[in-house]
């Protein structure tokens, strides 16, 4: 099973969209892992440096609402997946996206935005651990700590502990 949970990287923007994830001229690589170093390499975002430590540090995203909006394409999520970031917090995801997410056994955890800014008012280096079956989650800053709880659907919480779809299919038919 992947691992859920780690250092987080706090991107403090709505509507970030798949093509700043991925930009589309990369789409045409051949593999998941060849779009590796290209991971929010078009975002604009105040201190953001897609080639940060932070960055490559990174286990967990959080971030504010409409997260994957844009085009409907599965690569925004492989780019996660394949730098190691499996997890996804966010006041609200694109319906595709947040869909891809589970598909491909990987965490998208909605939060009021209360919760987003309690997590964020950590400052940085914080550590996020995940408890699926709990569905709770915890935040630790160097000072303080945010547990919050989240809920999932009974079938994405299958295709999480399956490890996507695709292991899932194997193991049901």
């Amino acid at each position: 099973m992947k691992q859920f949970g780690g250092p987080a990287l706090f991107l403090d923007r709505n509507d970030i969209n798949t093509d700043e994830i991925i930009p589309a001229k990369y789409l045409t690589e051949s593999s998941k892992k060849a779009l590796a170093p290209y991971i929010l390499e078009d975002l604009k975002l105040d201190g953001f440096d897609p080639r940060s430590r932070a960055l490559q540090d990174a286990r967990v995203i959080v971030t504010r609402a409409n997260f994957g909006c844009g085009s409907s394409r599965e690569h925004a999520v492989w780019v996660f997946e394949v730098n190691g970031i499996n997890v996804v917090i966010g006041e609200g995801f694109a319906r595709i996206f947040r869909q891809n997410m589970f598909n491909c056994g990987m965490l998208a955890v909605e939060l009021p935005k209360t919760d987003i800014d309690r997590i964020m008012g950590l400052g940085d280096g914080v550590e996020i651990s995940v408890d699926i079956e709990a569905g709770r989650l915890t935040a630790r800053g160097t000072a303080d700590e945010v547990g919050c709880s989240f809920t999932l659907n009974p079938f994405d919480r299958e295709l999480i502990l399956a490890g996507g779809w695709l292991a899932y299919a194997d193991k049901k038919y």
